[in-house]
């Protein structure tokens, strides 16, 4: 079943995360500032405190616009935006006691996240520069005058266990968010790799594909040559002499097949040509299957609307949705049905059969065991590569009284013109 490939972590997603810090802090300054003088009856140097929010709100716009316009993110820069920050607690805990103020334990917090984001060198560098910051603080610092020690002790007990809790709370926050970019980045990685093996083996399907193709040509030129005879043979009864006309058609496809066979396996989204109604587009196909395989019953609906968009004919998607109704033909000989919707975004294709359905064990949808001795997979594999490489998707599930539904869907946005 296909599953959706994860948004990889972009280098401006470690700024972000540092400038909702910083908007953290901000506000904890400008909180002290305003509350403390009411809470405690404190007299704080208002003027000398207010420009360090200040500048650290015009700190953050600028980086936003940053951010913006940030395609890669050097590790100085990471190291300099926490070196802001601590540059910025370490000046206004200068003004409100120094070591003293239980507002010192926040520095661990940025130590920490440039440990968990800094490579070696600058995680240390930002380590010592927060403990010469602590050392500096302990003898050189604008005290604060609390009348009543007994109230002070109180007090400073309780910034220092909301220091620590606010502090636990940054890390977890940040680490947890910094883990699921990474395994968001892991998994994508995993993805493009299995990605790139499956065009591995398209690839060295197309090769093969190219030499059986010459290897075809002359077996099949001397079976339309049997076939013309046979069915101009005046001997022969209405029905063989019928039968005779459509081994000579089904002939002419494959010969047909063959001769398009290495323009479709490398042709691009342009080369397609032509512009059509996505109704008539996949009508067509749908079309094309029938004169292949005009045995198999196939019910359509078409809900396309009234003014249906129009898109490329891609030939590689035409085979995706002619291998798809194929693999279900393969699965339910006496019938099948197949759905096409359009809305705003998406065209979908759903083929609806009444085989065995789904396996138990999640095998990949070309291996399962409703398609076992039915072919070798190549044509869900293809299908598989050709969608994903316009951004679309082919899941598979359960149709309610037995059998597999299979939805191709298919951004309107690759395939406009």
């Amino acid at each position: 079943m296909h599953r959706s490939l994860p948004t990889p972590a972009k280098p401006a997603d470690a700024l972000r995360r540092l400038i909702h810090l910083r908007w953290l802090s901000c506000a904890a300054m400008l909180g002290v500032v305003v509350l403390v003088p009411w809470l405690l009856d404190l007299s704080l140097p208002g003027r000398a405190l207010l420009p360090i929010p200040a500048a650290l709100i015009a700190i953050n716009l600028l980086s936003l616009v940053r951010a913006r316009r940030l395609d890669e993110l050097h590790p100085f820069e990471l190291f300099l935006q926490l070196a802001i920050d601590l540059g910025a607690w370490s000046v206004f805990l200068y003004f409100t006691g120094g070591a003293t103020n239980p507002l010192i334990s926040l520095l661990l917090p940025i130590v920490a996240i440039g440990a968990a984001t800094l490579s070696p060198p600058f995680a240390w560098t930002l380590a010592s520069l927060a403990v010469a910051a602590y050392s500096i603080l302990w003898d050189f610092n604008e005290q604060l005058d609390i009348y009543d020690s007994g109230l002070a002790v109180h007090w400073h007990l309780a910034g220092m266990w909301l220091t620590f809790a606010v502090s636990a709370g940054v890390i977890v926050w940040y680490v947890v968010r910094m883990t699921a970019a990474i395994r968001s980045r892991d998994q994508a990685l995993a993805e493009a790799r299995e990605a790139r093996l499956r065009s591995e083996r398209i690839v060295a399907l197309g090769n093969l594909a190219a030499g059986a193709a010459h290897e075809l040509g002359t077996p099949l030129g001397t079976m339309a040559i049997v076939a013309g005879e046979l069915a101009r043979n005046p001997a022969l009864d209405d029905d063989t002499r019928a039968d005779a006309e459509l081994l000579r058609e089904q002939i002419g496809h494959c010969k047909a097949i063959l001769g398009n066979l290495t323009l479709r396996a490398g042709s691009l989204r342009a080369e397609g040509g032509e512009t059509l109604a996505a109704d008539i587009w996949v009508t067509g196909i749908i079309e094309r299957w029938r004169s292949l395989r005009p045995h198999v019953p196939l019910a359509v609906h078409c809900d396309c609307g009234p003014a249906a968009p129009r898109v490329i004919a891609d030939t590689t998607l035409e085979q995706a949705i002619h291998n798809l109704i194929n693999n279900g033909a393969d699965a339910s000989p006496d019938g099948l049905v197949c759905e096409v919707a359009v809305d705003t975004e998406h065209l979908r294709v759903r083929v609806l059969d009444r085989g065995p359905g789904m396996p138990d064990s999640p095998l990949p949808a070309a291996t399962s065991p409703e398609h076992s001795g039915k072919g070798l997979g190549i044509g869900l594999l293809l299908a598989f590569g050709a969608v994903e490489r316009c951004g679309g998707r082919i899941s598979f599930s359960d149709r309610p009284g037995g059998g597999t539904i299979a939805t191709l869907t298919l951004p309107l946005s690759a395939l406009s013109p």
